[in-house]
């Protein structure tokens, strides 16, 4: 089992900028990357990005691609999520999450229901 705590989320203005952390805790050995998953009222989760433990291989969705920067800390078992310029539309509760099976494509790193553990979420708004 892997435990993930999301921090950091909170209200901002358009434009602006927010870090949310995610600390895993438990068997993050079995993990092979992290993601960053968000849901706003009345849409399906999305995928944001993602990132590999080895190799810090990472991968985002379109719509906030030159925006958000993944990192993550080996030493810490932490995941961050730097998102800068934010809009309105950004606005949702951003979920951490963790997955076993190996990803060699986008379109694998963002197929939510690969990922095996997840956190809680926190609520991000952006106010315009």
């Amino acid at each position: 089992q892997v435990q993930l705590v999301e921090s950091g989320g909170g209200l901002v203005q358009a434009g602006g900028s927010l870090g949310l952390t995610c600390a895993a805790s438990g068997r993050t050995f079995d993990s092979y990357a992290m993601g960053w998953f968000r849901q706003a009222p009345g849409k399906e989760r999305e995928f944001v990005a993602a990132i590999t433990w080895i190799g810090g291989n990472t991968h985002y969705a379109d719509a906030v691609k030159g925006r958000f920067t993944i990192s993550r800390d080996n030493a810490k078992n932490t995941v961050g999520l730097q998102m800068n310029s934010l809009k309105p539309e950004d606005t949702a509760v951003y979920y951490c999450s963790a997955r076993t099976i190996p990803a060699y494509t986008r379109a694998a790193f963002a197929s939510r229901a690969q990922y095996d553990y997840w956190g809680q979420g926190t609520q991000v708004t952006v106010s315009s």
